[in-house]
Formats: structure tokens, sequence, C-alpha cells
């Protein structure tokens, strides 16, 4: 004597999702381009920012705000870079504007125009708290441990 089956659902095999396109890779090759040229171009707007807020005075006291903006701002600009790109050395595309920006403000032009003076705590403080963010944010990427990929 047989019994009869109890119906039942055919799940299909799940299979791995084909590989993306020829034209998904282009799109997420230039969004990464896109990216690092906002990570470039915002490490150009902080530092233009920070050199003007060195200056700032309250009653007049130099008041150190562009030390804030700088370790606030570069932490920012180091994570969206890394996020944007999506490579460890992202870090630097903020950072060397950031730098030369910095490096040419203290050089005294031919007229004798001096944008961070060496008597100005604000912008040396400024220098070494954006400079030690920068440094920081990378060691941080480059000691992390590499992402766990996972399968859709």
């Amino acid at each position: 004597m047989t019994l009869p089956a109890a119906p039942m659902t055919v799940v299909p095999d799940e299979t791995a999702p084909p590989p993306p396109g020829r034209s998904r890779r282009l799109l997420d090759l230039a969004l990464r381009v896109a990216g690092g040229l906002v990570a470039v171009l915002g490490g150009v707007l902080t530092a233009v920012l920070e050199l003007l807020l060195a200056t700032v005075r309250v009653g007049g006291q130099l008041i150190g705000v562009s030390v804030l903006v700088a370790i606030g701002a570069n932490i920012a600009l180091s994570w969206f870079a890394h996020v944007a790109v999506g490579r460890r050395w992202a870090v630097a595309l903020p950072a060397a504007p950031w730098f030369v920006l910095m490096a040419v403000a203290a050089v005294r032009t031919t007229e004798g125009d001096l944008l961070l003076a060496g008597d100005n705590w604000v912008g040396l403080a400024m220098i070494v708290a954006g400079a030690m963010t920068f440094a920081v944010m990378g060691f941080r990427q480059v000691l992390s441990p590499p992402p766990v990929r996972m399968r859709d």
C-alpha cells in the first residue's frame, strides 16, 4: 500500500547573482572619481576657511575657533574620502591640498604679506591640530582590518 505524498512547494536553488555589467562598473568608477574630486575640493575650501578664521578676535584676543574647525572638518573630510572612494589611501585626497595651502600661507610674499605669522598661536595650533587629525585618521584606515564582504 502506498500513501499519497503530502503537497510541497518546490523552491528553486538559489544561484549567485550575475556579476555587475560594464555600465554598472563604469558608473561606480565615475561616482568614486566624483567623490575623490569633492574630497579634494573640500580640503581646499576648509583650508581657506580655517585660514580666514585664524585671525578671529573677541575683545582683542584671539579665540582659536579655527583649531576646532580644523579638527572637525578634517575628521569629516577623511571619513567622506574613505567612504566615497572606497580605498584606504583616500585620506590623502583632502590632506594634500590642505597641507599645500597651509605651507603657502606660511610663506611671506614679495610684498611682505603673510597669512600665518609665527606670533599667531592660533595659526600654529591650527596647523598642528589639522596635521595630527589627518595623521590619526590615516593611521586608523591603514591599521583597520579589511572589510568583510557579504554575498547578496
